[in-house]
Parts: structure tokens; sequence; C-alpha cells
């Protein structure tokens, strides 16, 4: 992959990083496919338990490479029609439940701009770390399209709710840090060098906790959003409960707190 890069600072933590710090990691359609392959194969591997993603250089991602996007690698033969758009367009936005559906946590750590598909991707993560400098927005409308594109209009009012995201789409205006941490969009801020340390730190108190519980918390969160009652979001619950406790985990934590211990995960 010569636009992403995965490297492993520990056995349990992988980090992707966006690697076109020339053009602040803007999205080609080169860029879109190595993500892709980089989620597959961190999904893939078991033994990763958390993964973070970032971008190279000044910035977290400036959207959408408006100057050099290409040609998408599944439009192949398809010329230049609505059919090869909505390939391309359904590619690009597949990025957005690709993220959500790999088993490890992910979580953003936010290096300057995000913006326009930039700004999708951290909203598609499960955690949003800012650095003082960050800066992000919805960006589409500027450029003649819907302000609603790649999931954000999905993503972004479960994240701060619709009249905030109303707000922010509609006007394509810029939020600083400090105004994403206010509004619950990022879960801290941190000086721009203690970015990927604070990253790390949340990922290590993550990886601190049982396998099949992390995985299964992410899981269920994800699908309760959307859950129909109450009493479905408590049936999937009680089931996911039920079946964390085969593992045996809970025993081995209760005898960890007795011993003064951390605990041996089996799962």
């Amino acid at each position: 992959m010569d636009t992403v890069r995965i490297e492993r600072p520990n056995d349990d933590v992988a980090v992707i990083t966006l690697d076109r710090p020339e053009r602040l990691n803007a999205m080609s359609f080169e860029l879109v496919d190595d993500l892709h392959a980089a989620l597959d194969a961190v999904h893939a591997d078991n033994s990763c338990r958390v993964v973070i993603l970032t971008g190279a250089g000044r910035g977290f991602c400036a959207g959408l490479d408006l100057k050099s996007i290409g040609s998408a690698s599944v439009t192949a033969g398809l010329g230049t029609g609505p059919r090869s758009g909505l390939r391309s367009q359904a590619h690009i936005a597949s990025l957005v439940p690709h993220v959500r559906d790999i088993q490890q946590p992910v979580i953003a750590a936010i290096n300057g701009p995000a913006y326009g598909g930039g700004f999708a991707l951290a909203c598609a993560c499960d955690i949003r770390v800012a650095a003082a400098s960050a800066r992000m927005g919805v960006q589409f409308i500027k450029v003649g399209v819907s302000g609603c594109d790649i999931g954000i209009s999905y993503t972004l009012p479960r994240l701060i709710g619709a009249a905030r995201a109303h707000e922010l789409m509609l006007t394509a205006r810029d939020v600083e840090a400090e105004e994403a941490l206010r509004i619950g969009l990022v879960a801290r801020v941190v000086p721009d060098t203690e970015l990927l340390a604070s990253a790390m730190e949340l990922a290590a108190t993550i990886c601190a906790y049982s396998p099949l519980g992390v995985v299964m918390t992410k899981e269920v969160m994800h699908a309760n959003i959307d859950a129909s009652s109450l009493e479905a979001a408590i049936h999937l619950e009680n089931r996911t409960q039920i079946l964390a406790g085969t593992t045996g985990d809970i025993n081995e934590a209760a005898r960890a707190f007795i011993e003064k211990r951390p605990p041996v995960w089996n799962t």
C-alpha cells in the first residue's frame, strides 16, 4: 500500500496512518482502496485489540482530492455514466460501515484538518481524540452537492444531536477542537505533541478488558443505536451477557480482584 501505513507499536494495537501528507491526506481512489485493504488486514488479525486511525504530517484528512481523484478501481470498463458514478460513490462511502464493522474499536486521532470525507471517517470511529490544532467540518455543500454524503447524515446526528448536525451540514463552517469537545464530538483535546500518546493511553485502557467483552461492547452499541425499542435493546444485551458469561472471564475477574492482580483473560 502506497498511501496507507499499518504499524504495530505493541502486540495489541495497530495504527493505521493515511499517508499522503503532501495533499493533507486527501482521498484519492488509491487511498480509498488502500484503506479498505488496511481495514481488512487488521480485522483478520485476532491479536489486534484496538485500532488507531490518524493522518501523516499536518492533517488527518482533507476530504476528497478534487485535483487528482483519478478513476475508481471498481469502475473498470464502465465509462463515465451514472452507473460508474454510483459505483465510485458507493466505494468511497462504504469506508464508513467498514470502519464500524471491523471487530476492533477504532480511535480517531485527529491531527489538523478533518474535512468532508475525512470528517466522515472520524465520525465513523468509536472514539475521537483531537489535537489542539484540529479543525473539522462538513464540506460537501461547498462544492455544489448535498451536505449529506459518506454517511454523515447518519453518524453526525447520533453523535451531537440533529439540531447541531443540521447547522453544521448546512453552513459547512469549521469546528475548532475546543468546540468539538464542548458539543461532544470528541472525547478529549490534547496538545498536538501528545495526540498519539493520548490515543495509545485510551487503547491501553481498552486492552486491559476482556477481548470478548470489548468486541461485544462495540457490536451491541452499534446495533442498539438503531434498536426498535428499549425491550429489543435489552434482549440483545441479555443474550450477549449470558454468552460472555460462559467464557470464565467473570470468575477470573473476581479472583484477580481478590488477589490484587490484573486478570488473565480466556478470550
